[in-house]
């Protein structure tokens, strides 16, 4: 390829994944109040298992009237694990470019890893703009000081620092130490760590009341392992990996337990802001950090976690906001993870820095803008793990993955399953997708290389 097209490659990308203008803070809500913002992220949640996008097994009556009182998406993606999907949220850029693309272990080398706190993280350009910020639940994006919430701009952090943990004794997989923290200081409190968290917002709601607030609510649930609310398990080592093949193997049942109580706490949570008067100007995100586990349920979608098929990727997203968003709506707009990082951004009148790949959806989501406006800008993703080597695109209908040496191409409204492979039909599509995936990955990873971070 020679240099001409790769600048050229690389400037279709950049005006095709970029706004036109400059993002500016908007004044959205009826008062002349900023809103409150809370974001609610389940974990290893599959895309069929919540009710309104059409379980039939599991209750989840709160976050389904946060769709029936807002806007529910339907091709809202993420990344295909938990850490990568947080860093995307927290920097408002590409994973990549940070070489973040796997989820932290728990021990050795994965110990001194994590995300830079650069000054223009979404909590510090929150906080740097008058919000109050708080994280309650998991953060997984480094365990040493300067990786913590606190240094990215949290005034407020409760909860772990690893992938999972023991929902009971709150000790992590890996090494099995005790791994819960308020503000940088190891806690030792007693209970199921979904009603912890859930208290944890109550109180962070309840005390900042009063001003302005961005609180992100990270629930484990329901990450292994699958401990159901008011069961502790007896084994030893409870904080490890759970598989099918496991010596005790979790049930679809436990799974559900525990994402029938963190609806409850969504529940909990929204009652707070009713009562407190801040449910007509508090903007609700509730979304996944990435497919679905192998109890979870992600139909109609292919495959499951750390995979970059749908099911691996295509994860639930509503968006509740009163005073400015329709009830009741839902969208088919293609929407990624930094997408929330330019809403939450605007939402708050602060200006989205020019270097974030987000958009703001409100406009979208509110219909005062086209949907093709934002449907032909190119998504990406990768995974390159020991185990499994994938690269996606998606732009408009059309989605390229490459599994290995496989190219295969989908229409996705005709096939959401992905099992209709039509590369040989359309030989142009796959080339054109071909050529902004790689300009792409030459992009992220020169700018990781750039930093030293790869």
């Amino acid at each position: 390829m020679t240099v001409a097209r790769r600048i050229g490659l690389l400037l279709s990308v950049v005006l095709l994944g970029a706004p036109t203008v400059p993002l500016r803070a908007q004044v959205n809500a009826a008062s002349g109040a900023p809103p409150n913002i809370v974001l609610i992220l389940t974990d290893d949640v599959g895309y069929g298992d919540i009710g309104s996008y059409g379980s039939r097994d599991i209750r989840t009556p709160n976050i389904d009237r946060l769709a029936r009182g807002g806007v529910r998406l339907t091709d809202f993606y993420a990344s295909p694990q938990c850490t990568p999907t947080r860093a995307a949220l927290i920097s408002g850029r590409y994973q990549q470019r940070v070489s973040l693309e796997r989820a932290l272990g728990s021990a050795g080398a994965w110990l001194s890893t994590g995300l830079p706190a650069n000054g223009s993280t979404l909590p510090r350009l929150l906080k740097n703009a008058g919000y109050t910020t708080g994280l309650v639940g998991k953060w997984h994006l480094g365990y040493l000081p300067e990786y913590s919430p606190n240094t990215h701009g949290f005034d407020y952090f409760y909860g772990f620092l690893a992938g999972y943990i023991d929902f009971y004794t709150h000790t992590r997989g890996g090494d099995g130490l005790p791994d819960l923290y308020e503000n940088g200081v190891a806690v030792s409190d007693s209970g199921y760590m979904t009603d912890l968290i859930t208290s944890r917002a109550v109180r962070f709601i309840e005390k900042n009341a009063a001003q302005p607030f961005f609180l992100e609510v990270a629930y484990n649930a329901a990450h292994w392992p699958f401990q159901r609310p008011g069961h502790p398990t007896r084994a030893a080592n409870n904080s490890r990996f759970q598989g099918p093949d496991d010596s005790l193997p979790a049930t679809r049942a436990d799974y559900i337990a525990m994402l029938e109580h963190a609806d409850g706490g969504v529940g909990t949570i929204m009652a707070t802001l009713k009562q407190r008067g801040l449910d007509k100007n508090t903007l609700v995100i509730f979304t996944n950090d990435n497919g679905g586990e192998w109890l979870s349920n992600n139909a109609p979608l292919f495959h499951r976690k750390d995979t970059l098929w749908e099911g691996g990727i295509r994860v639930p997203a509503i968006f509740w906001w009163p005073s400015v968003l329709p009830a009741g709506r839902t969208a088919n707009t293609p929407g990624i993870t930094m997408d929330l990082t330019a809403t939450v951004l605007t939402a708050a009148r602060t200006l989205v820095p020019a270097n974030f790949e987000g958009r703001d959806l409100v406009p979208m989501l509110a219909g005062r803008m086209s949907a093709a406006t934002l449907a032909e800008r190119p998504l990406f993703w990768r995974i390159d793990t020991r185990d499994r080597q994938q690269r996606a695109v998606r732009r408009g209908r059309w989605k390229l993955l490459v599994d290995g040496d496989d190219q295969l191409l989908f229409d996705l409204p005709r096939d959401i399953g992905e099992r209709h492979d039509v590369a040989a039909s359309h030989p142009a599509v796959v080339r054109e997708l071909q050529a902004l995936l790689t300009a792409w990955e030459a992009d992220v990873d020169a700018e990781a290389t750039r930093t030293g971070r790869k």
